[in-house]
């Protein structure tokens, strides 16, 4: 855009120099004007529609071949899902995690779904942790939500790449109440410990000073859904 505005400007000043045509020189302002005002309402929408990448659903009956069906309170936001949501999912699970649907005769080790997520957060609270501190501070705080380390090991080969090169990230964690105000699920069955997480996180070329945030501890019983995600804050 720079680059863009330069050489309008050159082309502007030679235009008068050299044959004082006023007619070019009025196009190419109104040129510029639709550019920077097109550019600023881009910018603007843009900077309001923030995604929530990732999040992974994972199921954990106390029974092998136990039927789940799992509802998602506001389907018109999901961008993305697999299997594909079609009003529903409706799965059998077993034990150990692995979900068979029985719309693609498939088999799964979580359901998979994005969207639009334009959830407000106190940004007063959190953490700011050095890029080169992400692994060891993911593993702690994620332990101590609940994930297990095959759902911590997976939550961070994917974000990773996106917060270690960064000399600091603000990090913020919500958990069950402020997600299911967003995105609520239900099922068909009594779930005895329900895990849901989403890291926001923006990185930082400085550190600054929030007020750290209070997490509690999650010990994971009986039947267990987890969930984690993520959103790059602008």
């Amino acid at each position: 855009r720079v680059i863009f505005l330069f050489f309008n400007i050159i082309s502007i000043i030679v235009l008068i120099i050299k044959k004082h045509k006023f007619k070019e020189i009025s196009r190419y302002i109104i040129y510029l004007v639709i550019y920077f005002i097109g550019g600023f309402f881009v910018n603007a929408f843009s900077a309001t529609m923030t995604v929530v990448y990732k999040p992974m659903i994972y199921i954990y009956p106390t029974e092998d071949n136990t039927e789940v069906t799992l509802k998602l309170s506001n389907p018109e936001f999901l961008t993305s899902t697999y299997p594909k949501y079609e009003n529903e999912w409706k799965v059998i699970v077993n034990k150990d995690g692995n979900i068979y649907d029985t719309k693609t005769n498939r088999n799964y080790y979580g359901l998979y779904w994005e969207g639009n997520d334009n959830s407000k957060i106190d940004m007063s609270e959190g953490f700011v942790v050095k890029g080169s501190d992400t692994v060891k501070f993911l593993e702690d705080k994620l332990s101590y939500l609940g994930l297990n380390e095959r759902e911590i090991n997976e939550f961070i080969v994917y974000w990773l790449p996106k917060m270690e090169n960064n000399k600091y990230n603000y990090i913020r964690f919500r958990i069950l109440d402020e997600i299911n105000k967003y995105m609520d699920i239900s099922t068909n069955c009594n779930i005895d410990t329900e895990i849901r997480v989403i890291m926001d996180f923006k990185g930082l070329n400085k550190k600054i000073n929030v007020r750290e945030q209070h997490l509690t501890k999650v010990e994971r019983n009986g039947f267990t859904l987890v969930e984690w995600g993520g959103r790059e804050l602008n």
